[in-house]
């Protein structure tokens, strides 16, 4: 199921019928529309996001990136990066 939404929106990508820069739907409504679990939205949206055809914009959601591949794996793990940053200041607050 993972690889058939990832081949859909994939396509609607590459046929321009998602606009760089439009954002998707969440996991979980997207998720109900389909009738699926909501991992099953996250696996192909994250594999989407591996193929950069998608970027993360935070608390916004997901949007079509500009490109069309490219610098993948660093954008990827610059996100983590600032994950794990952003977890030690909460920890720190905590405390």
């Amino acid at each position: 199921m993972t690889r058939q939404i990832r081949e859909q929106l994939n396509a609607l990508i590459d046929a321009g019928a998602l606009a760089a820069g439009t954002l998707l739907p969440s996991e979980r409504e997207l998720a109900n529309t389909l009738d699926v679990a909501r991992n099953v939205v996250r696996g192909a949206y994250e594999q989407l996001m591996e193929a950069g055809k998608l970027t993360s914009e935070g608390r916004k959601g997901r949007s079509v990136s500009s490109g069309r591949g490219g610098s993948v794996r660093g954008g990827r793990s610059a996100t983590k990066k600032k994950s794990s940053g952003k977890a030690s200041k909460s920890k720190a607050r905590k405390k």
